[in-house]
């Protein structure tokens, strides 16, 4: 299966997202807290792709959005907090 986490931002907020076979499968929104934070709100991934890593994939991506763009994450989500948890090399952009 061939899929990449996408990235839609506006001025507030955004969403990583992954795409399967043209359906969204994956998404975790976040909303900017001010200029440099985003809190990323809450992960979401559809009935039938538990296990397939996709909700880590875009905590990834959004880690290095966060590096890319030099501000920090504040993870609220649950899950993207137990992954931020349980990764010590992502500790650098909370």
């Amino acid at each position: 299966m061939n899929y990449e986490v996408k990235l839609k931002v506006n001025d507030k907020n955004g969403v990583f997202y992954i795409d399967v076979e043209g359906k969204h499968e994956a998404m975790m929104t976040f909303v900017f807290a001010g200029e440099d934070k985003i809190i990323i709100d809450h992960t979401e991934v559809n009935p039938g792709n538990e296990g397939k890593g996709f909700g880590k994939k875009m905590v990834v991506k959004a880690v290095e959005y966060a590096r890319e763009k030099g501000i920090k994450i504040i993870p609220l989500c649950p899950f993207a907090k137990s992954v931020f948890d349980k990764t010590p090399e992502f500790r650098d952009v909370l």
